[in-house]
């Protein structure tokens, strides 16, 4: 059996290498709508979603991100678009849910064929004071964790076939 939405998902591959034209408006709102509609623990719809495509603050982020890690690289890999997804801290299941929405956001881009890549240490950059100081800047009140970075853009290259999948279920019959 096959369709639409099981191909994506089958095919979708992590991108890092990218062009460095911005993704249309459309393009765009098509991924954070599909992210609004990830899950949630009792719909309570608690992640947010920040869209940052200006250079200064995407450099900030990467900047920020490379620390974690201990180095000067660039973790986002050039992507014109960084979706960073925060979590409230006080919901029972907020990591759970941006990670939803992560996966919903990666799925949605490369449906329309956009490349994407969830990128960690998000977290650790939000428990800083410079964290906490662009949670402030874009009108974020209260308690928030950050989830990952959903990085968008054109692939600059075709991505690599996947791997051989493992039996990594069990069925009882």
């Amino acid at each position: 059996m096959t369709n639409e939405t099981l191909h994506t998902l089958e095919t979708r591959r992590s991108c890092r290498a990218y062009k460095p034209e911005q993704i249309t408006k459309e393009e765009l709102e098509a991924v954070l709508r599909a992210g609004t509609f990830a899950p949630s623990a009792m719909n309570r719809q608690s992640a947010k979603i920040v869209v940052v495509q200006d250079a200064e603050t995407r450099a900030q982020l990467t900047r920020m991100n490379a620390a974690v890690m201990g180095n000067a690289g660039d973790p986002m890999y050039g992507a014109p678009t960084i979706l960073v997804v925060l979590a409230d801290a006080n919901a029972r299941c907020g990591v759970q849910d941006g990670s939803l929405v992560m996966g919903n956001l990666m799925n949605a881009a490369a449906a329309i064929g956009l490349g994407s890549c969830w990128i960690n240490r998000a977290k650790e950059e939000f428990e800083t004071e410079e964290g906490k100081a662009l949670l402030k800047k874009w009108g974020i009140e209260g308690d928030y964790i950050g989830v990952g970075h959903c990085i968008l853009g054109y692939p600059a290259e075709e991505p690599r076939p996947a791997a051989p999948r493992k039996p990594d279920y069990i069925v009882y019959a």
